[in-house]
């Protein structure tokens, strides 16, 4: 069965953390040059046929059109709201530092000395934050994006899985030693029934499942179907949901042994928070996490033809309510002295993962890495981790420097391994000048 135009969209979607490092094509336009904005993509009423972004007509997610439809997932597909607390609004700190634009640094694959400003368009910055000591020090907008468009986060929304599913481990409602076919007797058959909790919030399962994006046969792509919240031709016989695909997965080696950056155990993991609780994730979400960290608005996330929100990358949030989240993992927890979020959890995720397990899986730009409730963790001398997102989404967490690090992005290359040569040397530049500051 050939796919249709919208499965190949919510393939793109439903693209993981790529790591791997690959060379971006040649001759795209610039930073500049494919501004929304000066593109004038859906600009007028009605917009130019020739400017018009839209489903299911459009391959929106191509670029530079998705420079566009990062800020606009919620007129494209169909979302869930990720509810915030309407009487709990935190607004954050602010004490701006000059002197950040000027700062240079050596890119990994370069001799030539780049300036953080210039790193921001080298990588299609949509929106940067940095905070330390809890406090807003750099903010900056562009392209698609202002204080108040939520942003689409790519996987990073798997961390949120992740930390949600901690929390339920904290508060002694899931135990993630227990077999997933005891939660979720519908993957009794499957790879992920015998598989632990642990090892799918830390994908460490065995899976039969591809995600080889060149192969047309690869089973993301079936995957990518089944989520379409389209309706099905007629002729089609395959699954129709999310969980429905989950229970056609197989088992291949043995679970635990080696690091694999595979979508499906997100969606697993969603799954089970929600069986453990009896509550869709948007709802879990915005309990747990969303109205206890003072966000300002809702988030978005994108759901299937049944509902279920996607939890291993539909999420969509303002700038400032990802530097909230980043703030309470960084605070173990606290607002303003507040604990929102139990300490356990984010210990837990803290500790990083298999360091071993995780070398098996060939990520270049990480070597010394690992995975651990969904979170990407780089074992460098701060201490840094984060959640990571295609086309540079990130919230990069650097302890020792108390500097929380949020960039929303359209990089025409989905790769964070392109992405990582400017951005991981930038990162410890600025950490290495805000800590400077505090001697």
């Amino acid at each position: 069965m050939k796919l249709s135009l919208t499965a190949a969209i919510l393939f793109l979607l439903s693209i993981s953390t790529i790591t791997h490092a690959s060379k971006p094509p040649k001759q795209l336009l610039s930073d500049a040059q494919s501004d929304p904005n000066t593109l004038q993509l859906m600009v007028g009423f009605p917009p130019p046929i020739d400017k018009r972004v839209t489903l299911p007509d459009s391959n929106f997610f191509s670029f530079p059109k998705l420079r566009w439809s990062v800020c606009h997932m919620r007129e494209l597909l169909p979302t869930a709201s990720i509810a915030r607390n309407l009487y709990a609004f935190t607004p954050l700190k602010y004490a701006l530092l000059p002197g950040i634009d000027e700062l240079t640094f050596n890119p990994s694959n370069s001799n030539k000395r780049m300036t953080w400003q210039q790193s921001l368009a080298a990588n299609y910055t949509d929106g940067m934050l940095i905070l330390h000591k809890g406090k807003v020090v750099y903010e900056r907008y562009r392209g698609c994006l202002d204080e108040h468009t939520n942003h689409a986060a790519m996987s990073m929304t798997k961390s949120l899985t992740g930390l949600v599913a901690e929390i339920l481990i904290a508060q002694g409602k899931l135990n993630d030693k227990t077999l997933v076919k005891k939660i979720i007797p519908e993957l009794t058959n499957s790879a992920f029934g015998d598989a632990t909790v642990r090892q799918v919030m830390d994908m460490t399962t065995a899976l039969k499942y591809s995600e080889h994006y060149a192969d047309p046969n690869a089973d993301i792509w079936q995957y990518s179907y089944a989520a379409n919240p389209l309706p099905k031709p007629k002729e089609y016989t395959g699954s129709v949901s999310y969980f429905e695909y989950l229970k056609t997965v197989q088992r291949q080696g043995q679970h635990g042994a080696a690091f694999g950056y595979k979508t499906v155990n997100s969606d697993v993991l969603g799954w089970i928070v929600s069986k453990v609780t009896n509550k869709k994730f948007d709802e879990l979400a915005s309990k747990l996490v969303w109205s206890k960290i003072g966000s300002e608005h809702n988030a978005d996330i994108t759901v299937d033809g049944l509902g279920t929100p996607f939890a291993g990358g539909g999420l969509s949030a303002t700038l400032r309510d990802l530097a909230r989240l980043g703030l309470a993992v960084t605070n173990q927890g606290a607002i303003d002295g507040v604990q929102v979020i139990p300490a356990k959890a984010i210990a837990s995720i803290q500790t990083g993962g298999d360091k071993n397990a995780f070398s098996k899986a060939g990520f270049s730009s990480m070597p010394n890495g690992s995975y651990r409730s969904m979170w990407w963790h780089f074992h460098n001398e701060n201490g840094a981790f984060a959640a990571r997102g295609v086309h540079g989404q990130t919230i990069y967490i650097d302890p020792a420097a108390e500097m929380v690090i949020v960039r929303l992005a359209s990089h025409p290359v989905a790769a964070n391994g392109v992405i990582d040569p400017t951005s991981l040397p930038a990162y410890q530049a600025v950490a290495d000048f805000l800590m400077k500051q505090s001697k």
